[in-house]
């Protein structure tokens, strides 16, 4: 059984020999897994085994698109460069959108050109190069809350929510627009998944109300999803959200919604997630790189790893992978522990279905 063939009977809800794996990484992490396999012309995750090829377009590939101390990209979000203890992270300092009181800024915002082929050049590629082994993801993430916050800035856009629907109407229609023509041609290019996604949680619950989700976010993404599958009937489509964002699965899934990430395991709890939803969404993460991954044991990583598989992978319907990149301060006997332990063959249990 290939990646390929493994991954698609997980979403279709069936067992494979074992759950399809997947994992990103800090530029940190990179670095340490290049200098041990190298093989620079390689997808990493292709090297390491994930039996999903992750390509990414759009807002997301700003987060490390320049060393500078400061840069502005090409959404006109202005980003820095800080150190921490184990390496580096980008923050967000400004943006195009601030301080917009009378709206003059967002009547001249133009989001980059969707439609221009070469930011699409290396999802061709990878379906060239890959896709007949692997599955092949297309992802546009940060899609519209939060360009849209990177924009105008978290608190002006929270405010203007609840006291200036026109303004984030509008706002939020123009930004759609990328992740929408983006997911379009990403589909024309072969991807397997298109994956969108924006935090619309924290650890604690829902960052913004179930309500303001419905009134801003559900509808758009309705006619984005639906778009998706108007171009292509069978394509799987994926988001993401940090924290704890079950209040609106279930209205996820009824748009369209196939698979759901990161299950971040210290804001809920995967087995409840697994028990609740398992039917009909795939699950997409849950192995916590907060605490478990930098600073757990080998063994306990393996023994979560393996727990994961038996009990989230039963009757297919999930991928297992970190609940984001992994992290500068994941060491490298660490990360591999993970991959060894995900590729090895699992005997599954039902028992939270």
């Amino acid at each position: 059984m290939n990646s390929r063939e493994r991954t698609c009977m997980a979403i279709a809800h069936e067992e494979p020999d074992r759950p399809p794996v997947s994992a990103t990484f800090t530029p940190e992490a990179s670095a340490v897994l290049r200098k041990e396999f190298g093989h620079e012309e390689v997808d990493l995750g292709y090297l390491m085994g994930n039996d999903l090829i992750k390509t990414t377009v759009g807002i997301e590939n700003s987060y490390y698109m320049s060393e500078a101390p400061e840069y502005t990209c090409p959404f006109g979000v202005v980003w820095k460069n800080t150190q921490n203890y184990t390496g580096a992270y980008t923050e967000i300092i400004g943006g195009a959108l601030r301080d917009d009181d009378g709206g003059e800024k967002l009547r001249a915002y133009r989001i980059p050109d969707p439609d221009d082929p070469s930011l699409y050049a290396h999802v061709y590629d990878a379906v060239k190069r890959y896709g007949k082994e692997k599955y092949i993801v297309g992802s546009c993430q940060c899609s519209i809350f939060e360009t849209a916050w990177y924009l105008h800035g978290l608190e002006d856009t929270l405010i203007d929510m609840e006291d200036n629907e026109e303004y984030i109407d509008e706002l939020f229609d123009k930004i759609m627009q990328f992740p929408m023509r983006a997911g379009l041609h990403m589909i024309e290019a072969g991807v397997d998944m298109v994956w969108l996604g924006d935090d619309i949680a924290t650890q604690r619950g829902m960052l913004i109300s179930p309500e303001n989700w419905r009134r801003y976010l559900k509808e758009r993404y309705a006619q984005i999803f639906a778009a998706f599958r108007e171009a292509r009937k069978d394509i799987v489509i994926a988001y993401h959200s940090c924290g704890n964002c079950v209040d609106v699965l279930d209205e996820l899934a009824d748009i369209g919604l196939d698979v759901i990430n990161p299950i971040q395991p210290l804001a809920m709890d995967p087995y409840m997630v697994k028990r609740r939803f398992g039917k009909r969404l795939t699950l997409f993460g849950a192995i916590d790189v907060q605490k478990l991954m930098p600073f757990g044991t080998k063994e306990e990583i393996i023994q979560t790893v393996r727990d994961y598989k038996k009990y989230l992978g039963a009757h297919g319907g999930y991928i297992l992978s970190p609940a984001h990149h992994l992290q500068s301060d994941t060491s490298l006997e660490n990360m591999l522990a993970f991959y060894e332990t995900a590729k090895e063959v699992t005997a599954y249990d039902d028992r939270y279905c």
